[in-house]
């Protein structure tokens, strides 16, 4: 059974504040699951976790992570920006982009990050851009085909369009090499939010394999394999989480059996998570406030797909804890809707829930990652504001709700117009 990091009581005293919609971080669950990541990986000296800035991009969760030990994965100009501003520079940041803007590498090479390079026409770019390759470059694999795990289907990397066909990838070592790159890495993600923990140990195997072949036929030896994401968590409550620990003990094997008769036992390892870091420790607090009965029961609340929009675009299915109501029986079935001109706007349909009644306050589960970050003003919805549960209990804004001041600013309209809209 899922169960709500805060109470009723609570989330009462911190909406006499802030209103309904916002979403909640649980500080010490994010720091508690950093500390165990990193123990899991603890026999590799030089292991590091890339967080996936794309999943929650508040400069508070990324400082939390950094005094951690965590590096940052960023994939824009913007969220260099954002380490930077945190005081996140050099390799500290993995740089992993595709279709990449010149003016991107250039601000990744004066941040001094890690450029992982997703094609192998990137190669001749980077050295046109910055008139030079940088010492440490790493290189985004796709084997192609369908990725399996005791003959499960996980994933398609023959769709995805990211990364290098293994011929490519060979060549660009031997490239790579001639220009004088001393440092080489290799990264790949093939399948997306796996709850099993076959998954990294798998993926470790290919990788660590395609190390061992890059040093005998390039005559390049592998400074660090970057294991990606796609360690995912168990929305429903009826799945099983990942056990990071089993991970990294499959992972260590694997590189025991591979790397280390290939001399290859300094291989650091990276990963690059950002939903199993924070999905789990993010919630999306809403409040009932309308109720509809023809060929269904809807029971409306205050957020809608504007600030998750997980749901509404993939079907995704998002746990729904009623507070103060934990222990009722879930017997009334509802479509749990927002206010959008869509009929998509859904956070849950024919959903077993206690009786709602309005002013209800709805914990919707495994927000923390993917949700605040993929939000969007559709009928001019504003983003609602994010909150941190510090360990002492007390609540810190880390991003204030967007006001229709903020939704006008980029607007080029006449001076009257921005003052009647303003006004109202």
């Amino acid at each position: 059974m899922k169960k709500a990091f805060i109470s009723l009581e609570e989330v009462k005293r911190i909406n006499e504040t802030y209103p309904t919609p916002f979403y909640l971080y649980d500080e010490q669950g994010i720091r508690e699951n950093a500390r165990a990541l990193r123990e899991a990986f603890s026999w590799n000296p030089g292991f590091r976790e890339y967080f996936a800035v794309k999943a929650t991009p508040n400069p508070s969760i990324l400082r939390i992570l950094h005094e951690e030990g965590c590096g940052m994965d960023c994939s824009s100009m913007t969220e260099l920006m954002l380490s930077e501003a945190c005081g996140i520079r050099g390799q500290d940041i993995m740089f992993s982009s595709n279709d990449t803007p010149p003016e991107e590498y250039l601000f990744a090479e004066k941040l001094g990050a890690i450029i992982n390079l997703d094609d192998f026409s990137n190669i001749e770019e980077l050295k046109e851009c910055l008139g030079h390759i940088p010492e440490t470059i790493c290189l985004r694999f796709n084997p192609g085909g369908y990725f399996r795990i005791a003959n499960t289907i996980m994933d398609n990397p023959q769709d995805a369009k990211y990364g290098m066909t293994e011929e490519q990838l060979f060549e660009a070592y031997r490239i790579l090499k001639g220009y004088g790159v001393k440092n080489f890495g290799i990264h790949a993600f093939l399948a997306s939010n796996t709850v099993t923990n076959e998954y990294y140990p798998a993926l470790a195997r290919q990788l660590f394999q395609l190390a061992a072949r890059v040093r005998t036929e390039c005559g390049v030896d592998i400074s660090f394999v970057n294991l990606s994401g796609g360690i995912g968590i168990a929305y429903r409550p009826e799945d099983s989480p990942n056990d990071i620990r089993v991970i990294g003990e499959g992972v260590r094997r694997a590189y025991e059996e591979i790397l280390v008769p290939a001399g290859l036992q300094n291989v650091r390892i990276f990963t690059e998570l950002g939903r199993f870091m924070l999905a789990p420790f993010g919630a999306l607090l809403s409040k009932v406030i309308h109720f509809k009965d023809i060929y269904k029961h809807y029971a409306g609340v205050d957020a809608c797909a504007v600030n998750l929009m997980r749901p509404a675009m993939y079907g995704a299915y998002h746990h729904i804890t009623v507070l103060g109501k934990e222990n009722l029986p879930c017997e009334h079935m509802y479509d749990v809707t927002g206010s959008l001109c869509e009929n998509n706007d859904k956070f849950a349909v024919d959903r077993m829930l206690p009786m709602l009644e309005k002013g209800d306050y709805l914990f919707i589960h495994d927000a923390g990652a993917h949700g605040f970050a993929m939000g969007y003003n559709y009928n001019g919805k504003l983003w609602c504001a994010e909150l941190l549960l510090r360990p002492d209990r007390s609540v810190r804004l880390i991003r204030r709700a967007q006001t229709a001041a903020d939704y006008f600013a980029t607007l080029d309209v006449d001076e009257d117009v921005r003052d009647y809209l303003l006004k109202h």
